[in-house]
């Protein structure tokens, strides 16, 4: 177990693509992303088919959302990846951790958020869903904690991906959130840190 901490802290800058100094300065965040790691993998080892390292084998596919890169992976048991660029939380919206998938919706409807209401308080009290003013897009994959989702997007939000802009929420193209809503379950897990 020890053997496998030590490797796993020499290993994880690489494995994370970040600099040692962004590495050291966010330490305890990735000790506690390692030992979460450490929990369900035997060993590290490189997927080199994927171009991303990361601990192989793990017991279940995954998500894992690098809010800093503003990308979603979808880590397949086997080890596989795919990456979507996604849309993160602005500013004192954020939120890290782990929690798991508890819903699954096609075309839902929406209902603002009180803290999006503050901000525009001319929305409907609900927007249909289908709707083109949707900002919850073709698909929403709800979360067990800090009342997010991650959806699809309005056309007019699609520009938002690749920036911090939500209120909580991981926006997707709708393209995307079809394809990753297609290929998780409720359960599946999901870590998001920065």
């Amino acid at each position: 177990m020890v053997k496998t901490l030590i490797t796993t802290i020499i290993t994880l800058p690489r494995v994370l693509n970040i600099s040692l100094t962004t590495y050291w300065i966010k330490l305890p965040t990735l000790v506690g992303l390692s030992m979460l790691c450490l929990a369900t993998a035997s060993h590290a080892e490189t997927e080199a088919d994927s171009g991303f390292d990361f601990f192989n084998p793990m017991p279940s596919t995954r998500i894992v959302i690098n809010a800093g890169k503003r990308e979603l992976l979808l880590i397949s048991d086997d080890g596989s990846v795919i990456r979507y660029p996604i849309a993160v939380p602005k500013r004192g919206k954020e939120w890290y951790g782990e929690t798991s998938i508890s819903g699954k919706y096609v075309d839902p409807d929406w209902t603002p958020p009180t803290a999006v209401r503050i901000d525009h308080p001319e929305l409907p009290d609900l927007i249909p869903g289908g709707s083109p003013s949707n900002p919850m897009g073709a698909r929403a994959i709800t979360l067990d904690q800090y009342q997010v989702a991650i959806h699809g997007t309005t056309a007019k939000m699609r520009q938002s991906i690749g920036s911090a802009a939500s209120y909580g929420c991981i926006r997707m193209r709708n393209e995307d959130v079809i394809d990753l809503f297609e290929r998780v379950d409720v359960g599946t897990p999901v870590y998001m840190y920065n």
